[in-house]
């Protein structure tokens, strides 16, 4: 009891009001996309959580989710808690008596592979044949990686605003920086991106690192940016071009398609099936070969 009451004076002290936020938690986001886990054959099931409270105290209310999501303890629950933000969601450490948040309905199921969460399916058919192939969603903007046609990675983006979008249709990736400043920067200022990987050289389209993924609708320049784990790991992970002497692509980079919309808004993430909440999935090319080029 004590215990509970000195963790419950910690968050009283330690959590200010906090307002929702409109950019991912890049820690927080890396934690979970890179943490082993249990992957589970059938898909995670969600329920819509309220924070409540007889008193009507949001710190209460707080206490008792965490410790309903923790398995008695607040502690780990408020760890387990951390999950909703990978779906672009507040932190629940700033939510208030009344407030509703999606998470996995089963406790247990909050401490699953990453890939257990994402809007993807397993195996995507049409690129079994392709060693590595990338996919940008810009209506849930998110990303995913297949090997094979298996998903390895995923995560979430920020493409190009509506007025300046990101392209879509097959790409293939071309050089890359490690580093590199951006020339939409206004006059004065300077942005760095790391971690770039060129899909389409005559226009200057990248996927790279930034300090700021927002969680609503895009407003980039056109490029994808992607938080810091994420970007690392594609860098590492996906080929660029090989180019001959004379200048000649002798070999074409990794596959990306990019598809979708740009959302007006917070890009969907769940719909609800009655009382029930469901995971909105990304429908990916029969053939991704088919999809027509982008950059030409």
């Amino acid at each position: 009891m004590l215990r509970t009451l000195l963790f419950a004076l910690a968050i009283l002290v330690a959590v200010p009001a906090v307002q929702a936020q409109d950019a991912y938690d890049q820690d927080v986001i890396g934690e979970f996309l890179e943490r082993e886990g249990a992957l589970p054959d059938a898909p995670v099931e969600y329920a819509v959580y309220r924070i409540a409270h007889p008193s009507g105290n949001s710190i209460l209310g707080r206490l008792a989710l965490y410790t309903q999501v923790g398995e008695g303890d607040p502690e780990r629950g408020r760890a387990r808690l951390r999950l909703t933000e990978l779906f672009g969601a507040p932190s629940v450490e700033g939510l208030r008596t009344g407030d509703t948040v999606i998470m996995p309905a089963r406790p247990a199921d909050f401490d699953l592979n990453a890939l257990a969460y994402a809007p993807y399916p397993r195996t995507w058919p049409g690129a079994a044949a392709i060693a590595k192939a990338v996919i940008v969603d810009k209506t849930t903007q998110t990303w995913a990686a297949y090997a094979n046609g298996a998903l390895v990675r995923w995560g979430p983006v920020s493409s190009g605003a509506a007025h300046s979008p990101t392209p879509t249709g097959r790409f293939n990736m071309n050089w890359r920086a490690m580093e590199r400043e951006s020339s939409e920067a206004p006059p004065g200022e300077t942005w760095y991106m790391r971690y770039v990987m060129n899909i389409y050289a005559a226009r200057g389209i990248h996927l790279h690192q930034y300090n700021a993924v927002l969680t609503g609708p895009p407003q980039g320049h056109g490029c994808v940016r992607m938080v810091t784990s994420d970007a690392r790991w594609l860098y590492e992970w996906s080929d660029q071009w090989r180019v001959a002497a004379d200048g000649r692509v002798t070999t074409p980079g990794t596959l990306v398609i990019v598809q979708g919309d740009e959302p007006p808004s917070d890009p969907e993430r769940f719909v609800m099936d009655g009382n029930t909440p469901r995971r909105i999935m990304v429908e990916l090319p029969p053939d991704p070969m088919a999809v027509p080029r982008g950059d030409q």
